[in-house]
Parts: structure tokens; sequence; C-alpha cells
């Protein structure tokens, strides 16, 4: 279905149950509208203050989180400079490149998101971890919670805490931006222990070495005898085969011209093909020079591509490749198709084998789960108002100034650089969606 006749029937049932809930009445006490926004409240909030016997823990975690969220707010704010000047210099490749629905944070909807089961346990996990961060330290530096509840505006879009906010303006300093700060840090400490457990667990997943035809080279011989992907093969020339090397074997005795006789499995199915050999493409064998063998046009699977890039998501590099790897088919279409099977159902499942049952549904939700609360947390870390990392900037500002008797000052600070952000990033999302040179 189209992705916008889904977001316009999506967007009609919201409007519909709002008008419903305005006109009837029938929960108010714990359904409220901002503005398009629906919010489901309750004030029933006592779970916070089951954490209060572990104050002093909470408020050594709150600090080590506000430092973390400092030094990834500076990091955000770079990157969204670095990403600004990036567009701008290569505008041509740039302008157009996202579909508008990539701006629309929704699974399904968004083509880098799938809705998938997994992917919306993650999302609501990570709303639920981040709000219950902000609530429980309220309670711990003794700031009352009037309610809490969801934000819904078509689909849901946040959760809530709301503290009292004569409590909040009476509270400052460091005590203030431990609040601030306890979703950011809940959301990146909760996708780092995803990060370790699923880098844990792809270790125990064991490729397979058999040849498996994963790819065909357009107008090719195995795209002229319509090779099916993916299919193992299981003979050539009537020689049975285990590895790619022992295909490579018979493919060396071969020239262009000559016959191969296939025997590919797909589905559990045995199926015979012949092959007419062509020669080697030049851009093939760059670096290897001309070669005398076949060509067949094939690629194989390659589940190094898999088990590498998991190994590496614990280096800095290979944490960059993590959080890239949804867009990875944008850049490289091939790493993009392999990097799959860690994202979504694929039928690339079946080139592993695997310690217990269920264990790619485990990948996926750990894969989810470390991405998106390591995105919200970072996201909401950059110095702009209403995010955390905003507020605690504000907080800051106004407690440096405050003894200079500059703290006036600090709101209109503030304000510039939100506005600062805003322009660099709507106008970077404006180019790569809608600009057209």
């Amino acid at each position: 279905m189209d992705w916008v006749l889904v977001l316009a029937s999506l967007l009609a049932i919201y409007i519909a149950i709002s008008i419903y809930i305005l006109k009837t009445g029938r929960f108010s006490d714990h359904v409220t509208f901002w503005g398009p926004v629906m919010m489901i409240r309750t004030s029933r909030v006592g779970f916070f203050d089951l954490f209060k016997p572990l104050s002093r823990f909470l408020r050594a975690y709150g600090t080590f989180g506000v430092a973390m969220v400092i030094l990834a707010s500076i990091g955000m704010a770079l990157m969204v400079i670095l990403s600004f000047q990036l567009t701008l210099t290569n505008i041509d490749q740039q302008a157009g490149s996202l579909a508008p629905q990539a701006v629309l944070l929704i699974p399904g909807l968004n083509p880098f998101i799938p809705s998938t089961v997994a992917v919306w346990i993650a999302f609501f996990v990570t709303l639920l971890v981040h709000e219950c961060g902000h609530g429980i330290l309220c309670r711990i530096e003794n700031i009352k919670v009037k309610s809490a509840g969801l934000l819904y505006a078509v689909i849901p879009i946040g959760a809530f805490v709301e503290p009292d906010e004569e409590d909040v303006e009476k509270t400052t300093g460091m005590p203030k931006a431990r609040m601030y700060g306890a979703g950011i840090t809940n959301n990146i400490v909760l996708g780092a222990i995803c990060i370790l457990l699923f880098v844990a667990l792809m270790g125990m997943a064991v490729p397979t070495n058999a040849p498996v035809v994963y790819g065909i080279y357009q107008d090719g011989p195995a795209d002229r005898a319509d090779l099916p992907t993916p299919s193992l093969i299981t003979e050539v020339n009537g020689i049975g085969v285990a590895t790619p090397a022992d295909v490579a074997a018979v493919l060396n005795t071969t020239s262009p011209g000559d016959t191969l006789d296939l025997v590919l499995e797909n589905d559990g199915t045995e199926t015979a093909y012949t092959l007419t050999l062509d020669p080697w493409p030049e851009s093939l064998t760059p670096q290897t020079g001309p070669r005398e063998s076949g060509y067949m046009g094939i690629y194989y699977y390659q589940p190094e591509i898999v088990t590498s890039t998991a190994e590496s998501i614990l280096s800095v590099p290979g944490l960059l490749l993590f959080i890239a790897i949804p867009l990875a088919h944008l850049y490289n279409p091939v790493l993009g198709q392999h990097l799959m099977i860690l994202t979504s159902p694929t039928p690339d499942v079946q080139f592993f084998a695997v310690p217990f049952p269920f264990f790619w549904e485990v990948i996926h939700l750990l894969f989810w789960l470390a991405w998106i609360n390591i995105n919200v947390g970072i996201f909401n870390a950059l110095p702009m108002l209403p995010l955390d990392g905003g507020l605690i900037l504000k907080e800051g500002l106004e407690r440096v100034l405050e003894p200079r008797g500059l703290k006036r000052y600090a709101e209109t600070i503030i304000s510039v650089v939100t506005w600062g952000f805003f322009a660099i990033i709507a106008t970077t999302i404006w180019i790569m969606v809608f600009y057209h040179p």
C-alpha cells in the first residue's frame, strides 16, 4: 500500500478518535490535548518513590549521566554542523536524495525502519526508560511528580513525566541537571548493554562455508539461465562441491564458450541448469588482469561481512557503522543486503547455525533496542530547547552567569542556539528531501 494512503488512514482514525473524545468529554480525567497532540496521563505515580532508598547510588549515576550528556551534546552539535557543511559542499549529490517519508520516524513508513515486532517493542521500551529516568530522578531530588503518560499524534510520539513546576523552579544546579539528563543516560546505558549482548550472541552464530549463489550480474550467463537466488550449488559438471573454492577449481579448467552443468538446491528442491560461459569482464579483474577461465556471472553469499561487522561494533568505526546499518544499502547495495539479517527477518538466516530457537528474533530485538535508544539518547543531547540537552545548557548558563549579574542573558543565548540548530537541521532536511537544482 502506498505510504501516503497509510499515513492518511492513520491520520483519519486519529482525528475521528480525537473528535469523539472532545465532543463527549469521555476519558477527560485521563486524556487532554496539547494542540494536535493527545496526552494520555495518570496521576498514580507512586512507582517512582520505590527508588528513593537508592538515592546515593542514583545521584552518582545521575552525575555520571550529566557528564556523558555534555560529551554527547558536544559530539552531536559538531556532527550536525559537519553534516550541514557536507550537504552544502555536495549539494548536487545530496539534493533530493531522501524520500519525504524518510523524515517521518514511523516504522513501516520510514524506508529505513521496518514495521516489525522487534522495532515496536524497542520503540516503546525506549520511551519508557527515558521518561522513567526523569521520574525517578525527580523523586530522588525531592521534586514532586504530578502525572505521567504517553503522547500521541497519529502514532505514539513520546512519553512524559510532569513534575511540579514550583519544585522544578526551586531546584537548581546539579540536582536539576541530573533530573534533566536522566532520560538520556538511561537510553545510552541501555543501548550500550544491548550492544554488548548483541555482539556476544552474534559470536555464537556459525556461518556456512557452502557455495551459495547470492546475486547475479546482469546479462551474464547465470542471468540468461535464470539461476534462482539464493540457492546452493551442489554439483558442477557432475562433481560434488561443498565450498566456493571447490566451484572455482572446476571453473578454472574451463574457457569462455564452454558449457557448464550446475545442480542448484533451492527451497529443498534440486534443479539442473546449463550455462554457456562468457569471458571475464575487465571491470571484475582490475588487479589480477585478464582471466582465461570461463565466467558464470554470480557472486556468493559472504557471511564474513555479517560476522566481521558484528565483531567490529565495539570499536569507534564499528559503532558508527552500527548506527548506519539500516541505511547501508544507500551507499553499498551488496553490503546493505548482507546486513539486513541483523535488522529484520530475511532468507539469509538459513546460512547460519544458531545456538537456540528464536535466536534471530532476539538478535533483531537487541539491535533495535540498541539502535533506537542510542539515537534517541544522542539526539536528545542536542543543545537546543525543548530537548534535554538544551535544558541542561540553559541551567548551566544560568548558574555561570548568575554570580556575575548576567543571568537575564541566559534565555537569549539559549534561544539563539536553539534557533540556530533548528535552522541548520531544517535546511539540511529541505535540501535532502525537497531541493532539486
